[in-house]
């Protein structure tokens, strides 16, 4: 679990406070919308050469720890 957060920051000055990779201007969002699309790790690494493997291990290591929370749906005003 370190590992994962290790890799994921969340700073309020970097992307609007959106999970990012290290401290990079990279939102953990925009990686799992790739690889929700079906983009290979590998051609995620070759668009943002300054990721590596881990990181995408990261991401999704982050995502499934998001799901394990409890969410409750209410109706908005």
């Amino acid at each position: 679990m370190n590992q994962i957060f290790d890799r994921i920051t969340i700073d309020p000055a970097i992307c609007n406070g959106k999970p990012t990779f290290r401290h990079k201007r990279i939102a953990v969002e925009t990686i799992l919308e790739f690889l929700s699309a079906g983009e290979s790790t590998a051609e995620i690494l070759r668009q943002y050469p300054s990721l590596d493997a881990e990181d995408i291990h990261a991401a999704l290591g982050f995502a499934t720890e998001l799901m394990r929370l409890n969410y409750e749906i209410r109706m908005a005003a």
